[in-house]
């Protein structure tokens, strides 16, 4: 053929249905469009072929004069009716593409207003903001209410937000009208993109406000006050929604999370919902048992050691430890014996200790013989 081969540009058969050329269509302008990289020269030989060979009237006059079809012919001189569909004598005219066709593809490609269509700049969330609270072992237990100072965008209140001079105001954008975009390309072929002068919002700031310079919010530090519950970990975080950054254009603010930081207790240590004690005992408590006098989050308690504990056994007392972050109730306290070995000793307990080894009959190394 001496023109343009649309089916190959489209790549279909000859004896394509008109679904499959519409499939083709939507999968070649989806690759070769603008605005995602593409050719404009290719997107518009796509468009010229789908145009001819989506409309039945059209892709018959092509099918039958393909060989000069574009080339300036009348198809009146080849027993063509009238002036043909392609706006009279002169030959072959661009139409308008089906747009409809067009805008559910790009739609979702370029923030959903369709094909060609405005493309203000959106409400978007302000962003989250981190903070770090130290809190002694005690107040991670009990719970606080504390003051944070969060340095934050704020409405500007010299202009109430609006960036520009008290007195004054926004004014319609002179480079795109005020429609938030501008276009390139000429006729069915053009495509939109957000104005560089206004970023797409369609007005702009001619006289800024000194406050602010014309961004509409300030930094500034706030104090906020937090609750942090009871049975805070050392590492854990905990989400106030709304008190971050503000929101742009409208959008919702960000949400603030504190990292608790718990400072190291000289007897405690956590365990989860647990509290841990080493609880020194004497070789006679170990080996005799009694009742001994040991401090716990709420006070000292008592606690009976059984006859014959080793070195690292753990007692439990129920309910003694941290408050639980979710199911309620709290977790135990757990005393864990350590037996303490004398280092220097008389030369009396030195011969107690060899009359009551010599009494002995177990062999406490007999399981590795």
């Amino acid at each position: 053929m001496a023109g343009k081969d649309y089916y190959d540009i489209l790549g279909v058969a000859r004896g394509a249905t008109a679904d499959e050329v519409k499939k083709a269509f939507r999968k070649l302008a989806r690759k070769h469009h603008p605005d995602a990289g593409g050719s404009e020269e290719k997107f518009k030989e796509i468009n010229e072929a789908y145009e001819v060979l989506s409309d039945a009237e059209k892709r018959k006059q092509y099918d039958q004069f393909g060989q000069y079809y574009g080339q300036g012919f009348d198809p009146r001189a080849y027993g063509g009716a009238g002036a043909g569909p392609f706006g009279g004598p002169g030959g072959f005219q661009y139409q308008q593409v089906n747009f409809e066709d067009i805008g559910d593809i790009f739609g979702s490609m370029f923030g959903g207003g369709g094909f060609g269509t405005q493309a203000r700049r959106q409400p978007h969330r302000g962003r989250d903001l981190a903070y770090d609270v130290t809190l002694t072992f005690e107040e991670a237990l009990s719970g606080i209410s504390t003051k944070v100072d969060v340095q934050r965008s704020e409405k500007c209140a010299t202009c109430g937000g609006t960036g520009a001079k008290p007195g004054t105001g926004r004014t319609k954008c002179a480079t795109c009208g005020g429609t938030g975009t501008v276009s390139q390309g000429q006729g069915p072929f053009g495509f939109s993109r957000p104005c560089p002068r206004c970023g797409g919002e369609g007005t702009v700031v001619e006289q800024p406000c000194s406050a602010c310079r014309g961004r509409g919010v300030v930094t500034k530090v706030k104090p906020l006050t937090v609750n942090i519950p009871a049975g805070v970990t050392d590492g854990g975080k905990i989400r106030f929604k709304g008190k971050g950054e503000a929101g742009e254009a409208g959008g919702p603010r960000g949400d603030l999370y504190v990292m608790t930081r718990v400072k190291p207790h000289k007897h405690f240590r956590r365990d989860g919902a647990d509290v841990v004690l080493d609880l020194p005992i004497t070789i006679a408590e170990a080996a005799l048992g009694g009742e001994v006098t040991v401090p716990t989050t709420e006070g000292k308690v008592k606690l009976k050691i059984a006859p014959g504990t080793q070195d690292g056994k753990v007692y439990r007392l129920p309910g003694k430890g941290a408050p639980k972050l979710s199911g309620g109730g709290r977790g135990d306290m757990k005393v864990r014996a350590h037996v303490v070995v004398p280092k220097d000793l008389s030369a009396e307990q030195k011969e107690l200790l060899k009359r009551f080894e010599s009494s002995r009959k177990d062999d406490v190394r007999a399981g590795l013989a």
